[in-house]
């Protein structure tokens, strides 16, 4: 049933100022789109509804494969939510904040279906571990790569599996240390981040459709068997993550970070 013309308005508005994340089944593609009006940035909300509707792909027969992307043309995913991470005051809401990441990653991670990613721009911290969980990622020319998280006095220790995992520990070792320059596309392309890079977004559409919808014709079965192949010897993630969560915690209530936090309100 439609809503009426105000509340509708007032969904609209409070969708565009909190964010949100849907599903939708597009042949066999289940289409995880997310926003938020901070860069596509990740607050607990939108972690727990893109776990949410990983778990409905998961569930839903006549999806065979699952494609990740976001709103807009710029950043793809800035990551952490910034305003989130200042209200973290001792260990526990720091751990509680970081274990979002630490359940999205390992939901991607335990998906018997193939996990897509469309990365029109840049990414950045904790969006680098969601793009480097994905099995296949196809990017733009504009989508640059950065971990910011030494700089704020942090550390990428909840997505660091993901990452090396994607594109060895050389070059995770040059992206952490560089935590305030941006890495371009064809770095990423280069490192193994992104299997496919465009020069534009039409034409990485063009080229995304076609290999999503032609993977989504294979058999389940042997999607789902490939899958634990390349998934392999992984399964420690489930008590790494968490560990690695209760570092960041503890990081985030340094006098490094703490003053760093004080001063984005300055």
């Amino acid at each position: 049933m439609d809503m009426p013309g105000q509340n509708k308005i007032d969904w609209l508005f409070l969708s565009i100022m909190k964010g949100f994340v849907t599903l939708k089944n597009e042949n066999k593609v289940g289409k995880i789109h997310f926003f938020h009006p901070k860069g596509n940035s990740l607050p607990s909300t939108i972690i727990k509804s893109l776990i949410d509707c990983l778990n409905r792909a998961e569930n839903d027969p006549d999806i065979n494969i699952v494609l990740i992307e976001s709103s807009g043309s710029s950043t793809f995913c800035s990551g952490a939510s910034l305003s989130e991470l200042k209200s973290v005051k001792d260990i526990k809401s720091g751990t509680a904040f970081f274990m979002g990441f630490a359940e999205l990653l390992n939901k991607v991670r335990k998906m018997s279906k193939f996990v897509f990613a469309r990365v029109h721009g840049k990414v950045v911290g904790g969006g680098v571990g969601l793009v480097s969980a994905c099995d296949y990622t196809f990017a733009t020319e504009k989508a640059s790569i950065k971990l910011s998280e030494l700089s704020i006095g942090l550390g990428p220790y909840v997505i660091e599996p993901a990452v090396s995992r994607k594109i060895g520990n050389t070059a995770f070792t040059q992206l952490s240390i560089d935590s305030s320059n941006w890495k371009t596309a064809n770095w990423g392309m280069e490192k193994g981040l992104y299997a496919h890079l465009s020069p534009d977004i039409e034409t990485m559409d063009e080229a995304l459709n076609e290999k999503a919808e032609l993977v989504a014709s294979y058999a389940p079965e042997a999607i789902s068997q490939l899958r634990k192949l390349h998934w392999k010897n992984t399964q420690h993630w489930e008590t790494l993550l968490p560990e690695n969560a209760k570092i960041t915690a503890q990081l985030v209530l340094s006098d490094y970070s703490q003053n760093f936090m004080k001063s984005l309100d300055q």
